[in-house]
């Protein structure tokens, strides 16, 4: 952990961003007390979801491409 003054950090902010990439935690002070903390985040891994997570749980029926009934359809138009 590294402590550096607000006015430090302003003079060389891509340094200071370079140091926080590789790992650095930064705390920021300003008149000697510490206000910050700047530190990595934590890399975010998206895993595939798995084939078939839902398999079993509903069953899509033969005809869920069908035009749907006449009320339904004036509902959605606002009839």
């Amino acid at each position: 952990m590294l402590t550096i003054s607000a006015d430090e950090m302003q003079r060389d902010l891509p340094n200071y961003l370079r140091l926080v990439k590789t790992g650095e935690t930064l705390v920021i002070t300003q008149a000697d007390e510490p206000v910050a903390e700047v530190k990595p985040v934590a890399p975010v891994t998206h895993e595939p979801r798995p084939f078939g997570l839902c398999a079993g749980e509903f069953v899509v029926p033969d005809d869920v491409d069908a035009p749907l009934p006449d009320d339904i359809l004036d509902a959605f138009e606002g009839r």
